[in-house]
């Protein structure tokens, strides 16, 4: 993250702060397959899991930031703004934080790598089915945000379609739902309810800090009157509740 933030100082785009965060997860998970001392088979079943989301998530953030390195996304125009004129420096720290979230969050992993049952159990298969759900889950929302985006006839509207008629942040609801999944595959480990704190944290800072707050903040500066009547007709983050309008 120290190397990111330099680039990232060069090019003036902290928005890829967020790529490598997602690519951070499937190197943890590779450490962990080979130095981790429980069932090489669980071993190779969480790994799998979270490379194959670590750099689903990755490439999408690629695209949507590298893609458009000169424009840095709103988010971080307004935290360069705020933190001016030791933007840079307020910066780097934020990322050694984002460095630091990524080792605190993989203890999910940490237990599962180290647990020495001899047999993958019902609770661990229930873990993969939910991961599943929520892959797909996300994978489809930023997927359907994607092609809106896409279509110059849709430039400064709201995206209501497909899970976005339902919620406003259906890949954040996804996104949680794969830490619980985590957390539950966790479980049979010991010491497995640790894990609880990944899903906690994530949902805090999802609610709290760098998730809807500031994405619905930028919508806001960025939409204005379209986005407040898209929030009074949608659930902030439950993707099959709708609500009615007002």
């Amino acid at each position: 993250m120290s190397a990111v933030w330099l680039w990232a100082r060069k090019i003036e785009n902290a928005g890829v702060v967020d790529v490598f965060w997602s690519f951070n997860f499937p190197v943890i998970a590779i450490i962990i397959f080979f130095l981790g001392t429980g069932l090489q088979a669980r071993k190779l079943m969480i790994c799998s899991m979270v490379v194959l989301a670590g750099i689903r998530l990755g490439v999408h953030l690629w695209n949507r930031v590298i893609g458009h390195l000169e424009e840095e996304e709103g988010r971080y125009k307004q935290l360069r703004k705020e933190w001016a004129p030791k933007a840079n420096q307020k910066f780097f720290f934020f990322f050694q934080f984002q460095a630091i979230s990524n080792v605190i969050l993989a203890v999910p992993f940490f237990l599962i790598g180290l647990n020495p049952a001899p047999q993958i159990n019902a609770l661990e298969y229930t873990g993969l089915g939910l991961w599943v759900i929520a892959v797909v889950g996300e994978a489809m929302a930023d997927w359907q945000l994607q092609q809106f985006k896409k279509d110059p006839a849709n430039k400064g509207e709201v995206c209501a379609a497909g899970l976005w008629y339902y919620s406003r942040h259906p890949n954040y609801f996804f996104q949680s739902l794969m830490w619980i999944a985590y957390f539950v595959f966790a479980l049979s480990a010991p010491l497995g309810w640790i894990a609880m704190i990944s899903p906690a944290i994530i949902l805090y800072l999802l609610f709290n800090v760098t998730g809807i707050p500031a994405t619905e903040e930028q919508s806001l500066r960025s939409r204005g009157d379209k986005y407040r009547q898209y929030q009074q007709t949608t659930s902030a983050f439950f993707p099959w509740f709708k609500l009615k309008k007002s």
